[in-house]
């Protein structure tokens, strides 16, 4: 096998890397508010250098990738690979190098940030992912689900429960995982190499370890007062966290992932893995069994989606509440985008209303499809788009009223515990998928031996009023605000696009779709391009880089406007394919938010 083509890329992206995780700072919260996780504020980007013998590598005589710059896309001829993380990123090239498909290389992507980011995804989390089978010309999504526990109690998540804040971060907060589920359904239905072959690369970079960039270092120092004794022996060193620049091993991990290799997702689910996870819940105080286990399988659904001029934006159907994409990229089309400008005053304080407005509607509308579904027909209808169009006062800004008449006790919105990738191969096979553990190393529950952390899927649900749509419900999905989002072109696809970033995902991706659709921006510009969310209880977060004078112009408008510290606006990643006149693709762009370390690189 060659040698790593992307070290210098490595090198360079971790340590021109300015974003930090959240500080303390920041952290406050109205009382009874769900834990927030926050990173110091000194940690620092390294420069890691390649780690020993690491597999991350395309194999000899593939062709030099090119990777994204902060300006300029990424460029390939036979392949695209862009994730939150350049050793991930490496090891989805490698699997393209030796013939394998996109879904092959997803799952070498999902396995290997399981490793370098471990606090944002992996074997104990949930997510959707969208693809286009290029054999079939359809588009699916593959739901990894997160189902909450049968005998879950929601009470305890609220007042008047001691403690009840302190639950929502805690064994108790854990659901079924199905992300491994999912990356064998992936490899089952469409995947061309062995099983086992796209492990190889994670498995090896927990084994012999990597160099730590700046923002995983930071996350491991402000959670990790809060890990288990065994977890601390993994992530520190002398008592004391380990650092950027240092290397972590993660030998627990690595064989985890080789247990899954050998013996395919079952271990999570009834084997080996599904007995410690059982075991650890049960230990702390958690409703999760191994019976729950056994009964959750990531399942294909039919994706949704709308036409936006002459293109068509597919993305996951319920229970993930992606629709929220959908209403506010249709909702901007009754009010030409193009003409407003792109990011005028005008154009943010119309979207700024608009976002607004569908946030507040993901209580009224968010639906378990198993119980009741969602009205996606009026939701997506151009009737409605246009009847919330006319809400929009062009000349002020609304008050934001919580539909709940509830002070929010949960998590403010500005989270980036999440992870997104997109791979294209050269047959036209595409993938975008999003993945997550809920929170930064989400419940902080490690099952003892594994290296595994358990989501706190639950903790994200709006637990007052009790009864809401999106309260916790036994047996329920986890109605989670994802939007992995795939474009299609005279019914190819031309775009994958995603973001992590809380329940800023839905908000995020109409302003990026509507950069490349509306404002002819290449998919770095879409991605690099500044960007605003709304934020409870009633702010719009703005990019830092927007000129001083639309922000105010937005305050004068009646906006409560703060300036973004870095960590409120998404981190996005996504590709472009162009086609030859018999629809072969010819030609691959790759686009990496430059707000974190990840990078896009083709071959």
């Amino acid at each position: 096998m060659g040698r790593i083509l992307l070290v210098g890329l490595v090198v360079a992206v971790l340590s021109s890397c300015g974003a930090q995780p959240s500080t303390s700072e920041d952290a406050s919260r109205e009382e009874g508010a769900r834990e927030e996780s926050t990173a110091p504020a000194e940690a620092q980007v390294a420069e890691p250098t390649e780690p020993p013998n690491s597999s991350a590598s395309s194999v000899a005589g593939a062709a030099q990738p090119t990777q994204n710059t902060p300006t300029g896309p990424a460029v390939g001829a036979s392949g695209m690979v862009s994730s939150a993380n350049p050793y991930a990123t490496q090891a989805g090239l490698e699997i393209l190098s030796e013939g394998g498909n996109a879904f092959d290389a997803a799952v070498a992507v999902a396995a290997a940030l399981n490793v370098v980011e471990p606090m944002m995804s992996g074997v104990g989390g949930y997510g959707a992912i969208a693809v286009y089978d290029a054999e079939e010309g359809e588009t699916r999504v593959l739901h990894a689900d997160s189902r909450m526990p049968a005998t879950l109690d929601p009470a305890v998540f609220r007042p008047p429960t001691p403690n009840y804040a302190q639950n929502r971060r805690s064994a108790k907060a854990v659901s079924t995982p199905g992300n491994a589920n999912a990356w064998e359904a992936l490899s089952r239905d469409y995947g061309d190499l062995e099983w086992r072959r796209l492990f190889e690369p994670a498995i090896q970079l927990a084994d012999e370890g990597f160099v730590l960039d700046g923002i995983t270092a930071g996350w491991i120092g402000s959670e990790f007062p809060a890990f288990p004794e065994h977890a601390r022996n993994i992530y520190g060193n002398d008592g004391a966290p380990l650092r950027a620049g240092e290397t972590l091993i993660q030998e627990d991990l690595a064989r985890s992932l080789g247990l899954i290799a050998e013996g395919g997702a079952e271990v999570v689910h009834e084997g080996e893995l599904g007995e410690a996870i059982d075991a650890a819940v049960q230990e702390n105080g958690g409703f999760l069994t191994i019976e729950d286990l056994r009964e959750n399988r990531a399942e294909w659904r039919d994706p949704i989606s709308m036409d936006y001029g002459d293109y068509e934006v597919v993305t996951a159907s319920p229970p993930a509440t992606s629709w929220g994409t959908l209403v506010r990229l249709g909702v901007m089309s009754q009010l030409d985008p193009e003409a407003l400008g792109h990011n005028s005053v005008a154009y943010l304080h119309d979207y700024a209303e608009v976002t607004k407005r569908a946030y507040a509607q993901r209580i009224e509308y968010s639906r378990d499809p198993d119980i009741s579904p969602t009205p996606l027909d009026r939701l997506l209808s151009e009737e409605y788009w246009a009847d919330e169009a006319e809400q929009v006062n062009p000349l002020r800004a609304t008050p934001y009223q919580s539909p709940t008449n509830v002070s929010p006790t949960a998590l403010s919105n500005r989270q980036e515990h999440t992870t997104h990738f997109v791979i294209a191969d050269g047959e036209g096979n595409v993938v975008s998928a999003t993945q997550t553990l809920g929170n930064v190393f989400g419940s902080r529950v490690m099952p003892r031996g594994t290296g595994i952390w358990l989501n706190d899927s639950i903790s994200y649900s709006t637990f007052e009023p009790a009864g809401n749509p999106l309260d916790a419900f036994p047996g329920r999905y986890r109605l989670v605000g994802i939007s992995p989002v795939l474009v299609m072109s005279e019914g190819r696809p031309w775009v994958a696009i995603g973001t992590l970033g809380g329940f800023t995902i839905l908000q995020t991706m109409p302003q990026m779709l509507m950069n490349l659709i509306d404002f002819d921006m290449d998919v770095q510009q879409a991605i690099a391009a500044p960007r605003i969310s709304f934020v409870e209880p009633d702010e719009i977060l703005v990019d830092a880089s927007l000129p001083e004078s639309v922000r105010g112009e937005l305050s004068a408008l009646g906006h409560n406007v703060r300036v973004d510290d870095g960590r409120g606006l998404g981190n996005a990643y996504g590709l472009t394919v162009e086609y030859d006149d018999e629809d072969r693709p010819i030609r691959f762009t790759g686009g990496a938010d430059p707000r974190g370390v990840g990078v896009a690189a083709g071959y």
